[in-house]
């Protein structure tokens, strides 16, 4: 069994695709989502037109109901400051919301699954499942 952390992109590119999202993983993994891919999410429904407000809700709602929600906690926070420090030192600036989601990653030993490797490429601790 992997513990996978699903990234925003992939989320949103499956929402966009129209993609099963057990047909991108294996029956045996274990899924979650950390608690800022809600709040990315939620910014989609929000920013969005009238007629495709109510798709990305059901959406947003539909993974959320689903999907393990994983909250920012001291673990994370410890993990994220690390990642932080990390970043600096390797003058290679992260998204605020990418280094969240690979600390919670971190924090909790699971793989990031993303279609965006290059946000969390180089990120100690941090594994990557490109999908």
């Amino acid at each position: 069994m992997t513990q996978l952390l699903l990234d925003t992109t992939f989320l949103v590119d499956a929402e966009r695709a129209n993609r099963d999202l057990g047909a991108s993983i294996d029956d045996d993994d274990e899924v979650a989502i950390a608690a800022i891919t809600i709040a990315e999410l939620r910014v989609g429904v929000l920013l969005a037109s009238k007629r495709q407000r109510p798709a990305r809700a059901a959406y947003l709602d539909d993974v959320a109901s689903n999907l393990p929600v994983l909250p920012y906690d001291a673990q994370t926070a410890e993990a994220h400051a690390e990642l932080l420090v990390a970043v600096r030192e390797q003058g290679r600036p992260r998204g605020a919301h990418d280094l969240i989601i690979a600390a919670t990653a971190r924090a909790t030993r699971r793989h990031v699954v993303t279609a965006d490797a290059s946000a969390f490429a180089g990120l100690p601790g941090v594994t990557i499942k490109l999908h």
